[in-house]
């Protein structure tokens, strides 16, 4: 679809509130948000009458294409397109070398800037607009050479992890804060503390204590919370901006929300996932479901998942991602050892209605504050002003919701590479009818429309958090 278009009659919803209006897109621009009747007379007119008319969902924590997933972009991007989703930030990883990678030795793993080639190359079917984050992984300090050209190519954010095999030392980590808050960029932190999770870990194997029950024991929430607290406290000191990902407990949570307060949300900020609030660890006493609801970090209790939802509604947690991850099942079901199991989940095409069901439609959160979290915070916090918003001269990235649409999640369904889903047989209300990127109808009444290779990369700038 090109041209003038103009979507008339729907519940126009922004992050600062709602309206009965129509939005009018001219060449891949909002060009207005009003009365329909006041927009001069376009090639296209879609009537959304009785539906919302979103800005596109903004997921800044996917796993496409690499040792995470089986997803392909464009499978990724199709089951993206689908959720509503309309720009994703995917990972590019410095290469590292332990049991799960497919390079023999350091000198065979690629660096960051390679790992950044790599992932643009392989997104030329990519169907939405995408961003990167650099992740780094060893300890090289010729990593710092790298970041400064990583930076002038609109890859704005950095990803470091605290845990075995894929972490890094507090010591690197914090030149890495200092690095980062000298440009103004966005420093990224998975949290868990590496030593209590392995000596726990080696224990339970040694025990043989196999069954997935012992899964979350093995790495515990308060293990999230230690390294978070160590984390933000250097990002502190360094004034880097810190961004917690995936934040899956209360105590973690907590450790957040005391930064913010001492310190303001210019400098903390943090994401919650759409499973750490709709599942919780009793998923790993059911045979079937545990093994595909191996996630790290694991799914809490429910007091978690209530905290973390209570935290998205307060605003303290800013984001709700999908930390999207791509697995067989025959993959995620051919051990018993729940150790050997792969961990991840796919979650691109169902976070927003899953979401919807579990925040707007139980009457917790406005439509607004659904667009803050899944869309507006996002792009604001990744550098990405021309999404996430209907502010005339944006992207025109939007996503047509029908709120009264019932259906039940079939994984026969999934455009991701996944067989299965965690959310399967869920009964949802809410349902992605239309999803456009930059004007172009992508997803239509759950089909794909638009040929791949629509999406493009995204330069990101230097955010400004003070909103």
């Amino acid at each position: 679809m090109t041209g003038e278009t103009v979507i008339k009659n729907g519940t126009v919803v922004t992050e600062s509130g709602s309206f009965q209006g129509s939005v009018y897109i001219k060449d891949e621009k909002i060009k207005a948000i009003g009365d329909h009747e006041s927009f001069s007379s376009p090639g296209t007119i879609i009537d959304a009458e009785g539906k919302l008319v979103m800005p596109g969902m903004v997921d800044p924590h996917v796993h496409l294409d690499d040792v995470f997933t089986m997803d392909s972009y464009e499978s990724g991007s199709s089951a993206a397109a689908l959720g509503g989703i309309t720009t994703f930030i995917d990972f590019a990883w410095q290469g590292w070398v332990d049991e799960t990678t497919p390079w023999g030795s350091a000198e065979e793993a690629p660096s960051l800037t390679q790992a950044v080639a790599r992932k643009k190359s392989k997104a030329s079917e990519v169907l939405v607009d995408y961003g990167l984050h650099a992740s780094v992984t060893r300890e090289d300090i010729r990593v710092f050479e790298e970041l400064r050209d990583i930076l002038a190519d609109g890859i704005t954010s950095i990803k470091m992890l605290t845990i075995n095999g894929v972490g890094i030392s507090n010591g690197f980590m914090d030149s890495v804060f200092r690095f980062l808050a000298d440009k103004g960029a966005v420093a990224m932190v998975h949290t868990e503390d590496p030593s209590v999770c392995g000596h726990l870990t080696e224990k339970f194997q040694r025990e043989g204590k196999t069954d997935f029950v012992w899964f979350p024991e093995s790495r515990p929430d308060y293990t999230e919370a230690m390294a978070a607290d160590d984390a933000v406290q250097m990002a502190i000191e360094s004034g880097c901006k810190y961004y917690g990902v995936h934040t899956t407990s209360k105590k973690a949570a907590d450790v957040l929300v005391s930064s913010q307060l001492k310190h303001g949300k210019e400098l903390v900020r943090a994401e919650t996932c759409t499973h750490y609030m709709k599942f919780t660890e009793e998923i790993y006493e059911d045979e079937e479901k545990a093994p595909l609801g191996k996630i790290i970090p694991p799914l809490r209790t429910d007091a978690d998942a209530e905290s973390l939802l209570e935290y998205v509604m307060t605003g303290t947690l800013d984001v709700v991602s999908t930390d999207h991850g791509s697995y067989s099942r025959a993959d995620k079901t051919k051990s018993e050892n729940w150790w050997d199991v792969a961990p991840g989940s796919p979650s691109l095409q169902y976070s927003l209605p899953v979401f919807h069901d579990l925040a707007v439609n139980s009457g917790r959160m406005s439509y607004s504050e659904l667009v803050q979290v899944m869309a507006y915070n996002p792009a604001q916090l990744f550098g990405l002003p021309e999404k996430g918003s209907l502010e005339p001269g944006t992207d025109a990235d939007i996503v047509i919701f029908d709120p009264d649409k019932e259906f039940v999640v079939n994984s026969k369904n999934n455009a991701a590479a996944a067989d299965y889903s965690l959310y399967e047989g869920q009964k949802l209300t809410g349902a992605v009818d239309k999803t456009f990127v930059r004007g172009e109808l992508v997803a239509d009444n759950g089909h794909i429309v638009a040929e791949p290779g629509h999406g493009h990369f995204l330069e990101r700038e230097l955010p400004d958090w003070d909103f």
